[in-house]
């Protein structure tokens, strides 16, 4: 652990040899200032919280924060919504995926999926150790985290293209799915530019903005989905979760949609925040009806 901030263990994603990757001279960054930033991430890692084991309700999520795929809100997407989990008896993963413009990654956009299909994968083979039941372990995502997590919550049987371990039969679907102000799709009209630019790279061919334009992805399969946006998000367009929304109805995934008045962009938790802080309550109550 060479994060000065972790208080948790630690684990790495990949024992062996981190595919889609290759050697460069690039360093890992991080920045302490009113948040953590991470970025030119070398490692993805899991950061393990877990709840007091008298509280442990046998649900596990992982933490996908955002950062436009171009740095991780470390704690402020992560690790404190980590704390607000664990104080609900949920188990909780904050996944230090890597980002696609990292010169460390060969193919940009297979990168952040890869990690995420082998989180889940992990904190599936290691759930009785963990009080965890398999079946009940989901994904949380914040804005291009939020994009992570659909493409995981809608692309999770995506074929691994490298040496396959034991580990990587296991599924990858999540059992449920939690997308706050997320970037959904890549078309142009309503994308998050960076978010696009960074995954994408600047002049993508229709066949990958469809690929990851999620809303396009969703089927029967996908899993049931809670939805957090705000109707002033003028970085992240609310028709992002209204697209995702609409396809998850037409699919007949059960689905959960809040759409604040105001909050802008960014928000988390909310604290202070007035209305737009009753979110994670609405969480816990949705999450107690699955």
């Amino acid at each position: 652990m060479n994060q000065n901030f972790a208080q948790n263990e630690m684990i790495d994603l990949w024992k062996e040899a981190i595919p889609n990757s290759r050697i460069s001279d690039e360093q890992e960054r991080v920045e302490v200032d009113e948040i953590v930033r991470i970025s030119r991430v070398q490692k993805p890692t899991l950061e393990i919280f877990l709840p007091a084991k008298r509280a442990a309700s046998g649900r596990a999520i992982i933490i996908c924060p955002g950062g436009g795929y171009t740095y991780l809100s470390y704690d402020w997407e992560g690790t404190d919504i980590a704390k607000w989990f664990n104080g609900i008896g949920v188990a909780a993963f904050v996944l230090k995926y890597r980002l696609p413009d990292s010169k460390s990654v060969k193919t940009s956009y297979e990168a952040p999926l890869q990690d995420a299909q082998r989180a889940i994968r992990i904190v599936r083979s290691r759930a009785e150790e963990w009080h965890i039941d398999p079946n009940k372990i989901g994904v949380i995502g914040f804005s291009a985290g939020g994009h992570l997590a659909s493409t995981l919550g809608t692309q999770f049987a995506t074929p691994n293209n490298f040496k396959e371990t034991s580990l990587d039969s296991l599924s990858a679907r999540p059992d449920f799915m939690a997308l706050i102000y997320p970037v959904i799709t890549m078309k142009s009209d309503y994308t998050h530019k960076g978010s696009q630019r960074s995954l994408l790279g600047m002049s993508p061919d229709k066949r990958l903005i469809d690929q990851y334009s999620n809303e396009i992805q969703v089927t029967s399969y996908t899993p049931p989905t809670f939805i957090v946006h705000a109707q002033d998000d003028d970085v992240v367009p609310v028709e992002n979760s209204i697209r995702f929304y609409k396809a998850l109805k037409e699919n007949k995934v059960p689905a959960e949609m809040h759409l604040y008045p105001s909050g802008g962009h960014g928000y988390a938790l909310a604290i202070n925040q007035d209305h737009l802080n009753t979110w994670p309550e609405r969480l816990r109550e949705w999450l107690q009806n699955l």
